[in-house]
């Protein structure tokens, strides 16, 4: 999809924002490039690299992810575990998301330290398939104690012989109704030069994005309890935190695994006109993750739910897509 192509169909978010993810997030075209996304989850990163062009392929340890990736995208995702000594396919371009735990603050922040760290098996991948373009997403927490590690890394990456780039991003620049902060690493060869994707023109609200959820998708509501209710309210009152509810005049705050699929005081949650809470749909945090409605997600709802919340939305997925269609060119 071309940038003034976007650009037109962008401006339909906030009125029609389920039918125009539908629309613009069906890949229209193949480009003659092929991307690897390893860590791939359910597929939001490959699917916004398909809409942009990309042919993809995915590789993910996950049974339900690979089945949810293959059922939704045109590329096939590899149910495997990723080490420094796999053996990756060749591609144009290497995406990839390691697991966030070991520099998320809720993950103890262990780094190097933590058995789930993937950036060596990442780093791994950029030696072995010598892509055009490659691209590394995680959380901020990549630049508080773990800093030194992160730096350590990038250096190791230009060492063979990448431009490298670090940038952090905002999701809701690019229309997903969503604050959700995270770096993004670019690496790139020959004279081709990257810069961050421009942003939208307008942020889309919560309320923007779940207005007209399909009546199929509308679950049997779960509300929370009388004492979950007393202690969320210990909960803010405790940390001097704004209420936690569901704001639909605004982006909603970032969706993780632990605040979707848990029931803690920081869970996502709507009041209702009645005036209790519950607990968000699967469509709707899909929606807010900015997945379309076509997307469907497979395994139990907990499942589904810890899909959503690892994923990289696929409309910023289309922005960088874009962008880097015109580095690599």
């Amino acid at each position: 999809m071309e940038g003034v192509e976007l650009s037109n169909a962008l401006r339909s978010l906030k009125s029609e924002y389920g039918s125009t993810l539908s629309n613009i997030l069906r890949p229209p075209r193949r480009l003659p490039y092929t991307a690897l996304d390893v860590y791939s989850g359910a597929g939001g990163l490959s699917l916004g690299l398909e809409a942009a062009g990309f042919e993809a392929i995915g590789i993910d340890k996950n049974h339900d992810s690979c089945a949810t990736y293959n059922k939704n995208l045109r590329g096939e995702c590899v149910n495997d575990e990723i080490t420094p000594g796999y053996e990756f396919p060749k591609a144009d371009l290497l995406v990839g998301g390691p697991p966030c735990q070991p520099f998320s603050v809720r993950g103890r922040q262990l780094g190097a330290a933590d058995g789930r760290d993937g950036i060596p098996s990442f780093i791994s991948a950029v030696k072995k398939t010598r892509p055009r373009v490659w691209v590394l997403e995680n959380v901020k927490g990549v630049f508080y104690r773990s800093k030194e590690y992160f730096d350590s890394c990038m250096e190791k990456l230009r060492l063979l012989e990448y431009d490298v780039h670090v940038s952090v991003i905002n999701c809701a620049d690019y229309g997903v109704p969503q604050n959700r902060r995270r770096v993004i690493v670019v690496g790139h060869r020959g004279k081709g030069k990257y810069t961050p994707p421009s942003k939208a023109d307008a942020k889309v609200s919560a309320g923007d994005a779940l207005r007209n959820i399909p009546k199929k998708d509308r679950e049997v509501p779960s509300y929370l309890t009388p004492s979950m209710d007393e202690y969320i309210a210990m909960y803010e009152k405790a940390s001097c935190c704004r209420p936690r509810d569901l704001d639909r005049g605004k982006p909603a705050r970032t969706l993780t695994c632990r605040n979707l699929g848990g029931q803690s005081s920081d869970m996502h949650r709507i009041r209702t006109r009645n005036g209790k809470r519950r607990l968000l749909y699967v469509r709707e945090a899909a929606r807010l993750q900015g997945f379309p409605d076509w997307f469907e997600f497979t395994g139990t709802r907990g499942s589904q739910m810890n899909q959503i919340g690892n994923a990289v939305p696929p409309l910023f997925a289309l922005f960088l897509g874009i962008q880097l269609q015109e580095c690599m060119e």
